[in-house]
């Protein structure tokens, strides 16, 4: 199962090679990464999806609590909130079907960000389901190169 924790640090060098290393020496994958300061610039928060069962997952919190470096450790797997990823998608294009694939990019409100001679490059976000749906169509007009950021989420309303 893919649990999704938000997981407050100290803004410092190491950091996140500690906290990364901790979880694979345990044998963990990370399915997904995603690291930025916050309002705080002493502070960094990171977005963590792993892979575990779910007693490696009540290992894995333990030992996170464990680390100096480490505030607070939120799991969002089950908790209302909002949880959004931002992907760019380079798509083959002929001039004479720009208009369909700017049109998909509408459809799902992303933005054209750039034109070359024969290719469109995308910017998306939203949920995962979106951006798959989007990718399942544009895969028809050949998509050159995809990159994704890893998925950010944040607790609704006053939660913290």
């Amino acid at each position: 199962m893919n649990y999704l924790l938000s997981v407050l640090v100290e803004n410092k060098p190491g950091v996140l090679s500690r906290v990364t290393g901790l979880i694979s020496r345990r044998g963990f994958n990370i399915e997904s990464l995603t690291v930025a300061p916050t309002e705080d610039s002493n502070l960094s928060r990171m977005t963590i999806i792993v892979e575990a069962d779910e007693i490696g997952f009540e290992q894995i919190t333990k030992q996170l609590h464990k680390l100096v470096s480490v505030y607070k450790i939120s799991d969002l797997t089950y908790e209302d909130a909002v949880e959004r990823e931002l992907v760019l998608f380079k798509v083959q294009s002929a001039p004479e079907r720009r208009h369909e694939i700017i049109e998909i990019a509408n459809v799902f409100r992303a933005k054209v960000v750039d034109v070359g001679k024969n290719t469109l490059t995308i910017e998306a976000t939203g949920a995962e389901s979106k951006l798959n749906a989007m990718e399942d169509l544009l895969h028809a007009y050949g998509i050159k190169q995809l990159t994704r950021t890893g998925k950010i989420a944040m607790a609704r309303g006053s939660a913290q």
